[in-house]
């Protein structure tokens, strides 16, 4: 019974569907579409250069500790400032926040256990609210455990690109669904990684980085980076 709900909570929170504000955010795809830079088939690959070179070894570790440390919330503000200071890029910084004030909204809106506490940490300017650090906290207060937050963050990592690369008319639904299926055993490998020390966080992801700061100078736009 209690396998059953865990996973009914885990496809509830990793639906496409939940709304989580995730959908105004491409991450630097719209970025790349527009210079040129990626093309149809190259979907899976950029996904996959997502997961290997940023989430496994900074969005990961840092959900995973926030896991850890919900119900302590000066432990999860301390949490948030490193993953401000560890994300350089303004434009990565400032999609991280906004995405992660919009599910944490939602959440406290649903009386998440832990939501509304942080959120009004992020409203008095006492906390920043990245989405890593949100998701950790408010999946463990849905009642999931860690490996099955872990499981929901990175599908809701993968879906978002994909719907992003829908709506840019980079992808079908069919592509969409086959990059998933093509990397669902590598993103479960890395999840089920050792976790490195928080210090260790790093993330190398140089050409998203770049397209979301060109972002803003374009003039047509469709997501916010």
């Amino acid at each position: 019974m209690a396998e059953i709900a865990a996973l009914l909570a885990a496809l509830q929170h990793g639906d496409s569907q939940f709304p989580s504000g995730g959908f105004a955010f491409s991450w630097g795809l719209e970025g790349l579409l527009a210079d040129r830079l990626v093309a149809r088939r190259d979907l899976a690959g950029f996904i996959e250069g997502q997961f290997r070179h940023r989430w496994s070894s900074f969005d990961r570790v840092v959900i995973a500790h926030a896991h850890d440390l919900a119900g302590d919330l000066d432990g999860l503000v301390a949490l948030d400032d490193l993953t401000d200071a560890a994300t350089p890029a303004a434009a990565a910084r400032e999609g991280s926040r906004r995405a992660g004030n919009a599910l944490l909204g939602v959440h406290a809106r649903l009386g998440t256990a832990g939501a509304q506490a942080l959120r009004a940490k992020v409203q008095a300017d006492q906390a920043h609210g990245h989405v890593p650090v949100v998701q950790g906290m408010v999946l463990a207060g849905v009642g999931l455990a860690r490996d099955q937050a872990l499981a929901v963050a990175a599908h809701a990592m993968a879906t978002a690109f994909c719907t992003a690369a829908i709506r840019l008319g980079l992808a079908s639904h069919l592509d969409a669904q086959r990059a998933i299926g093509q990397l669902r055993p590598l993103i479960a490998e890395l999840a089920a990684r050792p976790l490195p020390a928080l210090d260790q966080i790093h993330a190398f992801t140089p050409a998203a980085e770049i397209a979301m700061m060109r972002h803003a100078g374009q003039d047509l736009r469709l997501f916010s980076n």
